[in-house]
This record gives C-alpha cells, structure tokens and sequence, in this order.
C-alpha cells in the first residue's frame, strides 16, 4: 500500500491517473504535505521519478462555493499558452469518490516561494530588487492577457466589480467584528461613497504577493519567476484592486513584525511604493490616478482579514505561531487605509 497522507489516498490517486493521464507517473506513489498554506491541501507526490502536485479542500466540511478546484484549474490551463508563468494542469476531478473531494493535478515548477526577509538579504539588494520588478512585470503581464482570447470572457463579471468588493468586505467586517476600531466606519463609508466610475477589466488574479509566486533562485534560473500559484481568488474585475493588495502586503510585511505574515518585503533594495507604482504603470501602460481608493480597499480587505483571524483565534479555532498578535494589526491597517483615503 503506497503511503498514507492525510486527505489523500495515493492507492486511488494512482489508480485514477494511469486511467486518465497514461504515463505522468508510474508505479507506486509517494508524497509529502507542502506546508505554508492556509487555504487548500497542496501535496508533491511522486512515483521516485516524475513529481506532481495535487491540490485538494481542507479536510472538514467547506462551503460549496469556497476553495473551488475546477476555478484554479480553468484559469492555470487557460493561461498556460500565454506569457504569464503557470504550472502546466494535467487532470481535473471534481468526483468525490476518488479521494473524497475534487482536486487537480499540475506539474511541479522549480523554485520556491519567499516568504522571510532573511531569505532576499542572502541574494543581496541588486538580486532583490529583480525579483521584486519581475514580480511587478508579471502581474502587469497577467492583467494584459484579453480574457476572451483564452477562453475566460465568462470566467466572471467584471461589470460593477468595485461595488460588489466594497459590499462584501463591509459585510465580511460585520461579521468579524468583535472589538471598537477607531476609523473604521470612516473607511467603510468612504469606500462606499468614492467608488470610481470607470473600472477596467482584467483577468485579476485575488491574492497576488510574492510568497504565491515561486522564484527560481539557482545559478540556472537566474532569479526568474517560474510560476503564480493559488488561484482560488481569481476571477474577471479591476486590474488596480490587484496592484493595490500587492502594495498592501508589501508595507505589512515591512511594518508588521509577526510569524504570521510574511516579512520579505522588508529586506534591502525591495522597490518602494512609489517605485512599484511607476514600474507596474510603465509596464501596463494603465492610468493608476485612482490609486487612493484602491489602496484603501486594499487596506480595509486585509483588516477584516486580520480581525477575522484574530476573533477565531480569542474563540480558540484558530491555533499556530503569529496567530496570537494577529489583531495588533488591524488598526494600523485601518489608519493606512484612512491616510490612503484622505490623500
């Protein structure tokens, strides 16, 4: 019997491959639990030979429209023709016999994700500061691709897309809140109120940061961006609400000193704000006028996020290093997005 893995069953797995992907892996399967996610089940399975990866829900009970494995698989295979970087998808099943929930299977890209500070200062500033402006060039180049010329024009509606963000993430904020937050019914307001009126559409990606993105660090691959991972957010809306959370991430990491959040951002010669702005408006050739409102949205997503984590973590469902000093963020996430906004 090929080794156990919690949520997945290589005996069946391997059975269902040779049957539907003939010749990807061969003979007897192993595999190990890639750690560092909070969302979906990764693992990297293999036959001693070729190495897979096979993304799954959590184990437990997940709601029907959350973490979507047919949703990663279309825009990953979609996009695989294109520019942008993306492990090439072999098989979706969305049969819960099989394992006892859907999952996909894509190939394994090299390199790896940065999440620490320490891990850029090793490869120096100059070295850090390249792979901070790829990391900008790919998105920018991701944002390029015409949705309907790779299959994806129903892929979302990205008509009234800045509205349906504000409402959800005022929503969202109602239902985590657990505490007073001074300025946060000032930033939900403004939100409301300033929505721009034209918005682009874009193929978005959700959730895009350099620690979903693996970087091939080695002599040979010269520090390139080898793959954007967890797609899970991904859908049809306005390129600027991606741009703006990527900044957001970048000033938490740099301002937030917490095992929970990734801190890379912080290290020598990653580009300021004002220096990923110019690079992604060079390389899109998009107007970024309205950044303020996107920054702020930016801000108040990742604030809810935050006092969400911290809410379970006080009713004990949420457990792990960082996640104790979770909350120490969310009001300073909420004052960078008022500075945002009052700009």
């Amino acid at each position: 019997m090929a080794d156990e893995l919690p949520g997945l069953d290589l005996d069946r797995l391997g059975a269902y491959l040779q049957e539907k992907v003939p010749g990807l892996v061969d003979g007897p399967l192993s595999g190990t639990v890639i750690p560092g996610g909070r969302s979906n089940l990764t693992y990297d399975v293999t036959d001693g030979t070729t190495h897979v990866i096979v993304r799954r829900p959590p184990l437990g009970h997940v709601l029907a429209t959350a973490h979507d494995m047919s949703r990663e698989h279309t825009v990953m295979a979609a996009l695989w023709p294109t520019d942008v970087p993306v492990p090439k998808v072999h098989a979706l099943c969305n049969d819960d016999e099989v394992i006892g929930a859907p999952f996909y299977v894509m190939s394994k890209a090299e390199g790896r994700a940065i999440r620490r500070a320490g891990e850029l200062e090793e490869l120096g500033p100059e070295r850090t500061r390249d792979i901070a402006e790829r990391l900008i060039d790919t998105l920018a180049d991701l944002h390029s691709v015409d949705p309907a010329s790779v299959g994806l024009a129903e892929f979302g509606r990205p008509d009234g897309y800045l509205e349906r963000q504000v409402r959800r993430w005022a929503k969202q904020a109602e239902a985590s809140k657990s505490r007073e937050l001074d300025g946060y019914e000032e930033l939900r307001d403004y939100l409301a109120a300033h929505v721009p009126e034209h918005s682009d559409a874009a193929i978005v990606h959700g959730d895009f940061r350099l620690d979903n993105a693996l970087v091939d660090t080695s002599p040979e691959g010269k520090d390139r961006i080898t793959a954007v991972l967890d797609w899970e957010m991904a859908t049809l809306g306005d390129p600027l609400s991606d741009i703006a959370l990527t900044i957001v991430y970048q000033e938490m990491g740099r301002t937030t000193r917490n095992n929970a959040v990734a801190d890379a951002t912080a290290a020598p010669g990653y580009p300021s704000v004002d220096e990923v702005l110019e690079r992604y408006a060079s390389r899109s050739g998009r107007d970024v006028a309205t950044m303020g409102f996107h920054l702020a949205l930016g801000y108040f997503k990742l604030a809810i996020i935050t006092e969400g984590i911290h809410y379970r973590f006080t009713q004990g469902q949420t457990v792990g290093e960082g996640f104790s000093r979770m909350g120490e963020a969310t009001q300073p996430l909420i004052s960078a997005g008022l500075a945002c906004a009052r700009a």
